[in-house]
Formats: C-alpha cells, structure tokens, sequence
C-alpha cells in the first residue's frame, strides 16, 4: 500500500466521539464538558451545588465558591476511585463553544490535572516529531509504569501544558524531561499544526488541544530519556514509521500521521 494510503486508512481508524449516555454540564452560562453516568450519580449525591436541570448538570455556586468547590470535587472523585491517576499538575479550564471547540481566550479557573478526562473538560498539550535531516523520526516507548498508555510509542517528547506555560516553554521543557535534548536545540522547534482531539476513555472524555512541532536532531544527537518516563528511543525511517502508527498513542499517532502526510507533500512538490 502507498505510504500515503497507509496514512490516511490509519487517520480513518482513529476513534470518533460519541455523546451517547453522556451528560453536558456547565458553570453560569459556560458549557464545560460531558459527564458519564456513574460521575453525574457522584457529583449529584456528592453536593447540593450540582443540579441536574432540563438535560443538563449545573454547578450552582458563585465566582469566589468555584474554584474551592471543584478541588473538593477532584479530591472526592479520586477518594471514590472515579480518578485513578492523580498528577499535582494544574491546568486551565476553559469554556466550550457551539461547536465544542475550547474558548481558549477565557480561563475561568484551574484544576487537578488528573480530573479533566473524568469530568470531560478540554486539556491542551504540545508534541513534538523529531526527525532527521533523511526524514527518519525518533519515536519514544513510553514507561511500562505510566498510569496512561504503558508501553505505546510516542512522539519524540509531549506533554500536558499547564496553566502557567506556554505551548513554546511546555515544549522545551518537555524536550529536556523525556529526551535530553539542550533547551538552545529544543528552542529550535517549529510550529507545524494545532489539532483537536475528541474520543470517548474508560476514563472519561479525552479532549485536547494538540500543539504540534517539528525538530531537526542532528546526527550525533541520541534522545536520552531524564525523568523515567520513557523507556527508550527509536530512530525508524519514513516507511517504518508509518507501520509503526497503530503502535502509539491515539494522539501521537494523530501528530505523526500529519508531519508524515506533510513531509510526503514537500517530496511531491
């Protein structure tokens, strides 16, 4: 099969979401996330706070309640084993549009890192593709002790953008954490595509928004895993790495399958 065939029947088996059996709720007038049914009969019974009005959940409290209210909501939703991966890492929570993009001009609050998929709010994180001057790409397996996704191939380096950071600082950061790689050569990353991805978890919704980047490493330059949670690198040429999609995780398969359909673009012309 032609490399950009494989692509595109990979891209297609990528999962589709489905509201099904899932609840929206919302803060004031802003639309938040869905809900599975056994989160909305906790959070229900958990507080007087979330009502559950005409289709919809509403968290009923003030601008100066919000922020303390949901912390004691992730905290108890983690107690009764809804949370299984707790990471004391704090993201932005932002509104949703009509068509369920984030609104990512207003951040109302944050939250524990670990509560946006069981309460289906949308995350934002930068991956970053690092090839060679030949068109190979390193790919990252990730630690068989990683709470998401153990032992699937990754991109380079990725990673969730916290509140406080930018997608550029996240991905020098990153680049250093899971690859070794010196923040004047991480600086050297190029923006390439900011993607969106949607898809029903056991875990809840995943909804992210994906900075992606491209990074020339030199020959020379090995990716050295520094923070344990990758468990080695790859270097596959193009043809590999397109066999090697299905392999990794729904979103770095996704960031991936792009640069590649990219990089056959620039051959092509």
């Amino acid at each position: 099969m032609p490399l950009r065939d494989a692509i595109t029947a990979y891209l297609a088996s990528q999962p589709v979401f489905s509201s099904a059996g899932l609840t929206p709720w919302c803060w004031q007038e802003h639309r938040l996330g869905w809900l599975e049914a056994p989160t909305l009969a906790f959070l229900t019974s958990w507080s007087p706070h979330f009502q559950l009005q005409a289709g919809q959940l509403r968290l009923d409290c003030s601008e100066s309640e919000v922020q303390s209210l949901l912390d004691e909501a992730a905290l108890a939703l983690r107690a009764a084993g809804l949370i299984k991966v707790w990471r004391n890492e704090r993201y932005s929570v932002h509104p949703l549009l009509a068509d369920d993009a984030p609104d990512l001009g207003t951040a109302l609050f944050t939250l524990e890192r670990g509560a946006f998929r069981r309460l289906g709010l949308c995350s934002q994180a930068a991956h970053i593709n690092g090839r060679t001057v030949n068109g190979d790409y390193w790919l990252g397996r990730r630690a068989s002790t990683k709470g998401i996704d153990p032992n699937r191939l990754d991109n380079l380096a990725a990673g969730g953008i916290p509140y406080d950071e930018s997608p550029a600082e996240c991905v020098i950061r990153e680049l250093g954490e899971e690859a070794g790689i010196a923040p004047a050569l991480a600086a050297q990353a190029i923006p390439t595509a900011t993607l969106r991805t949607l898809r029903n978890e056991s875990d809840g919704t995943h909804h992210e928004v994906l900075y992606c980047y491209d990074l020339v490493v030199p020959e020379g330059v090995t990716p050295n895993n520094q923070d344990g949670e990758v468990a080695g690198f790859q270097r596959f040429s193009t043809a590999d790495t397109v066999a090697r999609l299905p392999e990794m995780t729904w979103d770095a398969g996704l960031v991936t399958a792009h640069s590649l359909l990219a990089a056959l673009e620039n051959v092509a012309c």
